[in-house]
């Protein structure tokens, strides 16, 4: 069967470039290997008997341009979170409070024992709010020159803190203590395996994406959890007429747009004038029948919880639901984050894992159930950094053991209470909690070695004969990225989906 755009793979990025393709006329099937549409972006109940929508796998929206949001008709609401952050510093601990500014400003001060950060702290986020401002809207348009992007940002210091020098050195200088220059640096290193001080400034990109999303760098909480993204974008390309078919595994794609699958024990072709691959890059490649190359590597534990209350605080002076309204740090201090990577780099767990929690719960208790909710119930997603695939590609169910039990002591070393003995316990009896390392996203999503970008992020610009381009393309004329693997990719943001197909869109019918 002939259509004008084959679309592999059913995320969120391949449902943004079905709708654009379909509602601009274009015959448009999207081939998706699992169950269900979505990918990375869905909700699911984890534990029998309990009735709790947990957002999987990703959690939060930031980077998904209102733009799309309005020209695609898409029925989605993000709740902002008043708590920025709250990270435990012993008996006490740093709240970030968008809401309030002195409180912030006084928890800097018992925190830090001066107002120096806290001043530091507002100088370096409007210069991050300068860069956001001027680099966000280009997302969604070709890609400028380098030199094209500096001048629209009109900040030469902005532009080496952000793009020139690594991040680290710009804590050091910029910050006096080690919590403070943490709770920046963690920006940095979600799904990023990277030091501080890495000089091909891996950890600089991956800051400035979390920094820009929608010209405020806010991490929005989507209300019904992550699925419902899913189902409003689903909902909006099979209005326009896309086909969307599941449970169908690619199992080759030729440059000519020839898109061979599975479904179940039948093999199918189809044939597109365009294929758009909402798959990895290394896993294209395999596709094609080419050499793959290095891959990448993730380096996160994910962790998913339901508890029945949240566990009590250290910290007397702060409201659990403050605490955990927003970010939750745990040992993410400058030094910390620095130590686990050298760990992880040499092949051992952290002894110390840093990692971050954030209860969806407290901002939507749409995704409780009416009993979950009467009861006071809870969910809590942690995520684990500097959590190589490396460390689990021997022995994946052992590894995962091990660093769950060090995670979780390292969140009890920050609480008054252990974590285990809030849980709670599903209709067989067991405690309600999950773990995902890179080797179990890897198998459950082809994410090459559980990288959540499909491969290191890029800079938001091009040089060369890319200038101009939608960053999506590849060496075969008909054969475009549109996941989180193209320039510009990265996060629930639909952006390399909608780039894709104004590429396509920008082009002859059929050429």
């Amino acid at each position: 069967m002939d259509y004008d755009a084959v679309i592999v793979g059913g995320g969120h990025n391949g449902l943004v470039a079905a709708a654009y393709l379909a509602r601009a006329g274009r015959s448009v099937a999207v081939l998706e290997r699992r169950a269900e549409i979505g990918g990375a972006a869905v909700s699911f109940r984890a534990f029998p008997g309990v009735d709790v929508r947990l957002s999987r796998y990703s959690y939060l929206v930031s980077l998904l341009p209102r733009r799309i949001v309005a020209e695609l008709g898409l029925d989605i609401q993000l709740r902002r979170r008043r708590m920025s952050s709250y990270t435990p510093v012993g008996d006490t601990g740093l709240l970030v409070d968008t809401g309030d500014d002195e409180r912030t400003g006084a928890s800097f001060r018992a925190v830090t024992g001066s107002a120096k950060d806290y001043a530091a702290w507002r100088r370096f986020y409007a210069a991050a709010e300068r860069v956001a401002g001027a680099t966000f809207d280009s997302l969604t348009e070709p890609l400028p020159a380098r030199d094209e992007l500096r001048r629209r940002i009109g900040d030469d210091e902005a532009w080496a803190t952000f793009f020139e020098r690594p991040v680290g050195e710009t804590l050091r200088e910029v910050f006096e203590n080690d919590v403070v220059r943490g709770v920046v640096l963690t920006d940095g290193l979600i799904g990023t395996f990277a030091s501080a001080e890495d000089e091909g400034l891996r950890q600089n990109r991956c800051l400035l994406y979390h920094l820009i999303g929608n010209g405020t760098g806010d991490w929005d909480v989507p209300v019904g959890g992550m699925g419902a993204v899913t189902d409003a974008l689903a909902g909006a390309a099979r209005r326009a007429g896309a086909v969307l078919v599941t449970g169908a595994e690619v199992v080759s794609v030729a440059p000519d747009g020839e898109v061979r699958y599975r479904e179940g024990d039948v093999e199918r072709v189809v044939s597109g004038g365009h294929v758009l691959a909402n798959v990895a890059p290394r896993v294209l490649a395999r596709l094609l029948g080419e050499e793959a190359g290095e891959s990448p590597e993730g380096a996160q534990l994910k962790v998913n919880m339901v508890l029945r209350r949240l566990p009590r605080l250290r910290d007397s002076g702060v409201d659990p639901r403050d605490a955990f309204g927003g970010t939750f740090h745990v040992n993410e201090s400058f030094s910390q984050l620095e130590t686990a990577y050298r760990e992880a780099a040499s092949g051992r767990i952290p002894t110390v894992p840093p990692c971050e929690i954030y209860c969806h719960s407290l901002t939507d208790p749409s995704v409780l159930g009416a009993r979950e909710r009467a009861d006071g119930v809870q969910t809590l997603t942690l995520f684990g950094l500097h959590m190589p695939a490396r460390l689990f590609e021997v022995d994946n169910e052992g590894a995962r053991g091990e660093a769950l039990r060090a995670t979780l002591a390292s969140l009890d070393s920050v609480l008054a209470e252990s974590v285990v003995d809030c849980l709670l316990v599903d209709g067989e009896g067991a405690p309600c909690i999950e773990v995902k390392t890179p080797v179990d996203l890897e198998a459950e999503l082809g994410l090459p070695r559980g990288h959540i970008f499909h491969r290191d992020l890029a800079w938001p610009y091009g040089d060369g004969e890319a200038v101009g381009s939608w960053g999506v393309e590849t060496r075969y004329e008909r054969v475009l990225l549109c996941g989180a693997g193209a320039v510009r990719g990265g996060g629930v943001s639909g952006i390399p989906g909608r780039n894709a197909a104004m590429a396509v869109l920008g082009r002859r019918r059929g050429g």
